[in-house]
């Protein structure tokens, strides 16, 4: 099996953000901004809007003569001996700033040993999570965690993953058919949020943006009652500018 690599903006973002983390671990006496666009090459502006982000991430500090030198979280996260636990909590923290800001349950999943996987969410009274009725692992074609993943699939990657599950009905809006279902995440743009109109679960819509990091397809995805489904689109586009910090956690 092998991934479409087809950079979305949260790539670009995690990119750029990774070219100033290297070149700021590299000044361990600290760097300054107008040494990072020399350095990276970067737009100032688009240096101020990265380095904004690292520091509210806890990946880069500033010191009194604002200078920028690595920060705690990056330490926390280069460290091999609590580094799942510290990834996990990291990862945590921005879901549940995700949630709020998207008002609506967030998940991240990944696709792992040629199955989807949620790894982790963030829900709260007035932003609940998808009632799991039929198990994620089987009923990719309706969901659109599964749909996005599946688009990251080269089409031989595809057919195996349907091969092995079979395309249950689950809705009246379901779609059961293979060929146009591979059809349509063939066409699926990744720059463009992948959706589930009420094709898992009757009155409940969900949108996922692709988070490819290294050789392991993911995607962080988000829910809505159906009551709520006109704010699913700009939800959705709200959760893709936003999930570079994601990315960036899982590439470090």
């Amino acid at each position: 099996m092998a991934l479409k690599h087809e950079p979305t903006a949260p790539h670009h973002s995690a990119q750029d953000a990774l070219r100033v983390l290297e070149t700021v671990a590299r000044y361990t006496a600290g760097v300054t901004e107008a040494d990072l666009v020399r350095h990276t090459g970067l737009r100032q502006e688009r240096l101020t809007a990265l380095l904004r982000m690292l520091r509210r991430e806890g990946y880069v500090e500033q010191v009194a003569d604002g200078a920028y030198v690595t920060g705690e979280a990056l330490a926390r996260l280069g460290s091999a001996e609590d580094r799942e636990e510290a990834l996990r909590e990291k990862l945590q923290r921005i879901l549940d700033r995700l949630r709020d800001s998207v008002g609506a349950a967030v998940y991240l999943s990944r696709y792992v040993d040629g199955e989807v996987k949620v790894t982790q969410y963030a829900d709260g009274p007035d932003t609940p999570r998808v009632n799991e009725w039929v198990d994620f692992r089987s009923s990719a074609h309706a969901t659109a965690v599964g749909k996005s993943l599946l688009t990251q699939l080269d089409h031989d990657g595809r057919r195996d993953h349907l091969s092995r599950h079979r395309m249950a009905r689950l809705t009246s809006r379901t779609i059961t058919s293979d060929k146009l279902l591979l059809s349509r995440l063939e066409s699926q743009p990744p720059t463009v949020p992948v959706l589930d109109l009420q094709e898992y679960a009757v009155g409940t819509v969900c949108a996922a943006v692709p988070l490819t990091a290294g050789a392991t397809a993911g995607c962080l995805a988000l829910s809505l009652p159906v009551a709520h489904a006109h704010r699913l689109r700009r939800a959705a586009d709200t959760l893709n500018r936003n999930a570079a910090p994601v990315l960036l956690s899982l590439t470090i």
